[in-house]
Parts: C-alpha cells; structure tokens; sequence
C-alpha cells in the first residue's frame, strides 16, 4: 500500500486533517482527565497511591498492549473506522467512570478509555501520510502532536473547575458527552484517503505476521522505540498523574499555580514542536542528536530538583516545566526514524512498534512511583512528604538508562548501515554549516 499524495496539499486536505486533530485532542483529553483529579479519586473510591497508579497503569498497558494489533487493523479497515470506534469506546469508558463508586468498577472505566485511546493517534498519523506530501509529513506530525496537548489544557483547567463545581459524576458526564461529540464530527469529516487514492488490504496471516517480523528486525524501527521510550515517559507521567500532587502535596504550591505549570508545560511544547519538525527535515541524519539532548537536559533539571534542599524554588520547578514541555515533542522524532527506515506498506505497524516504548515506560514508572510512595507513608495516607517523592521520581533513572542503551546501540547499526551504503556522515559543525549554505547535512 503506497499513499499517493500531490505536491501541494489542498485545502481539503487541511479540513480533514484538523478533524482528525480534533478527535485526538479529545483523546488527550480522555486520557489526561484522571491526571487532575487523582487526589479527588482517592477520596472518592478511598484508595492509596498505589490503587490509583493502578487505575492510570492499566489505561496505559492497554493503551501500549494494542498499538501493534490496531497497525494491523489501521491498515485493514482505515482510519476513520478506527477513530471512530475509538472515541466511542472512550465516551463509554468515561460513563462508567462517572457512576463508579468503587475501584473494580473505576479500573474498567479507565481500561475502556485505554482502549479508544489506543485507537487515536497512529491513525491520525496515517491520515497524515495519505493527504499530506512527503516532505510536509514531519511538521504536520509535530503539530498533531503538540497541537493534540490542547486536551491537556482542558483537562487542567475545565476539567478541574467542573469537578470542584459540579461534582465527580457530571464531571465525567460532560465528558463521555464530549467522546460522542468527537465521534460525530469523525463520521461527518473525516475521510481516510483523498478520492481516486487506491488502497490494498494486506494479504493473509502469514503475510501479516512476515510482515510484522520485517518491521520488528529493522533497526530504524528500533531506534523509533528507544527514542520514543526515552524522551516522552518522564513528561507523560508529570502531565497524567503524578505532577500535580507533586507540585500542591510535596512542594506545596497552591492548586492553580500547579495548573498553571501543567499548562507551561503544553504550551512550551507547542512551541518547540515545529522546529523540531523543521530540524529533522534540515538534518535528518542528526535525529539522534536532538534526542539525546533532550535526554540530558530532562536528566539533568530532574537531578537538581530532587537534591535541591527542602522545596524547590518556584523558579527551578519552571524551568523543569520548560524542560519536561520538549519531552511530547522529543518522543516524535521515534515516528520519524520508523517513518523513514520502513517501507509505505509497514508503516501503521512500525508507528505501533515505535508508541509502545514509551508508554511501557509511562505505566511501569507510574506504577514504581505510587508503590514507593505508599511503601514510605503510613496506613492509607495521602499526605505524602517531600523524601516520598524524590525516592519516588528517583525510579525515572532506570528507564532513562534502559533507553539510552537501546538508543546507542541501535545508532550504531543504523550509521554502520550508512556507511556500507557510501554514506559518510560530516562532523556536526560542517554538517551545520553545509545546511546553512544551502548544501546536504551529509556526504555521500
């Protein structure tokens, strides 16, 4: 299956691709909202830390578990299906959420909104490779997924003065109601292909289960994953539960200063999104560099914060907001590589391959949090100290050595790659300058 798509994307093309944001941005949304609410949620189902990490890990295991089968169905039954299906089953694990009175019954509500919200993203990013040219793929995808994080803004803001106003069950009401809305508009405008584009399903199950082997041998797939793994599950677990009782419990700043930060967060990653779209255009061979720099600086922030005596000054908590706001962005750059290192017809199962990474991460780093910090507080307490926390967030560093070992190692056999094909890398600083003359960012 190759997409074909013309030099200039039309402005239908912009209408559809805008719907297919809309239903991601209320995927965010779904998928955020248990995020503000997690002190509100052990009040309510009278849980610890690590019940409620339970609610968020078994949304993001679901979420991780299905993103190769739903490649596989993406290129059989299209996006707009897929989307489709996906805000409805979100919608419905929200209702369920809104009656829910205890934790069984919350723990099914929040797996059905893993389940929609699996559906989500790798099909907007097919929509994305049928109605864009090539060359704009890699900012229209930056944008979708920082343009997506608005959802996130809604569910720091809205979400939350709806639930101080209305309570949990309208809250969660208004918010299935939302799904609905998000899955009319799907069934209204959004398209999967431009007319006349011509599509073959894939073969039968052997041929799938070649072609998901192939996806899976290719380092450049691999290198998707690690990338994706490193760079996005610190801010994923910042923004979806852990942060803000981090930022009102531990470091006690008041509730809508730590809004305020979650929202810091998607807006400097709305930012940077865009140039890092238009850097991995202009130096494509340097995606690793990027990555890598973002891993240090989000390691480095994090250290100083968690040894910093007593509570951090309001000044270092922004500039970890700052640094934790180029995480979402980063962890794009994994889609890129897979993009790229894998031919039209894998495409939707290299995209699954490369979001699992770091949302295996996000669930078992969200689920080592919350057990340390019910192992380090007494009976069934939430009032968790400041040493609870940092022991907690300390647990980031295994996952943070795990992906740069991925990410090295693969380099490695991507470069040697390059140079079995003729392809010989500048230093960076030539590479740079070539770019800026106008000339390739390598020699070949």
């Amino acid at each position: 299956m190759t997409p074909t798509t013309p030099v200039r994307a039309s402005a239908r093309a912009y209408a559809v691709w805008l719907t297919a944001l809309a239903a991601y941005a209320v995927a965010v949304f779904q998928r955020a909202s248990l995020g503000v609410t997690g002190v509100e949620a052990q009040e309510r189902f009278s849980a610890g830390a690590s019940a409620v990490s339970l609610f968020l890990v078994l949304q993001l295991a679901v979420y991780a578990g299905l993103q190769v089968p739903v490649g596989v169905a993406l290129d059989r039954f299209g996006s707009r299906r897929l989307v489709l299906v996906g805000a409805l089953t979100m919608a419905a694990g929200q209702l369920v959420l809104a009656l829910a009175t205890d934790v069984p019954t919350a723990v099914a509500a929040r797996v059905l909104v893993g389940a929609g919200d699996a559906m989500t993203f790798i099909s907007v990013l097919r929509v994305i490779g049928f109605w864009f040219p090539g060359p704009t793929v890699p900012l229209v995808t930056q944008l979708t997924g920082i343009l997506g994080q608005v959802g996130q803004i809604a569910a720091a803001y809205p979400l939350v003065a709806l639930l101080h106003g209305a309570g949990w069950r309208s809250t969660f009401l208004g918010a299935a109601a939302v799904g609905v809305l998000a899955a009319v508009l799907v069934l209204v405008a959004l398209r999967d292909a431009p007319p006349g584009t011509r599509t073959t399903r894939p073969a039968g199950l052997a041929e799938v289960r070649r072609s998901l082997a192939l996806t899976w041998r290719e380092p450049g797939t691999r290198i998707g994953l690690y990338t994706h793994l490193v760079t996005q599950f610190s801010g994923t677990v910042f923004a979806l539960l852990w942060g803000y009782p981090f930022l009102v419990v531990g470091q006690g700043l008041a509730p809508g200063t730590a809004a305020g930060l979650l929202t810091l967060l998607v807006v400097v990653g709305m930012g940077v999104g865009p140039l890092l779209g238009r850097l991995c255009g202009r130096w494509p061979l340097r995606r690793s560099v990027l990555v890598l720099g973002i891993l240090a600086a989000t390691v480095t922030v994090w250290t100083v914060v968690l040894l910093w005596p007593g509570r951090a000054p309001v000044w270092l908590l922004v500039v970890l907001v700052l640094v934790l706001g180029t995480n979402g962005p980063g962890s794009m750059i994994g889609f890129d590589f897979a993009r790229t290192w894998n031919p039209a017809e894998r495409q939707g199962s290299a995209s699954g391959v490369v979001n699992v990474g770091g949302f295996v991460a996000s669930l078992l780093t969200v689920l080592a949090i919350g057990a340390v910090l019910d192992l380090l507080t007494p009976g069934a307490s939430t009032a968790y100290d400041l040493g609870a926390f940092r022991a907690a967030f300390a647990v980031q560093y295994v996952f943070w050595a795990v992906g740069l070992v991925g990410l090295l190692r693969h380099r490695r056999a991507l470069r040697a790659r390059l140079a079995r094909d003729g392809v010989v890398l500048a230093p960076l600083h030539v590479a740079v300058g070539a770019r800026l003359r106008g000339g390739s960012a390598y020699r070949g």
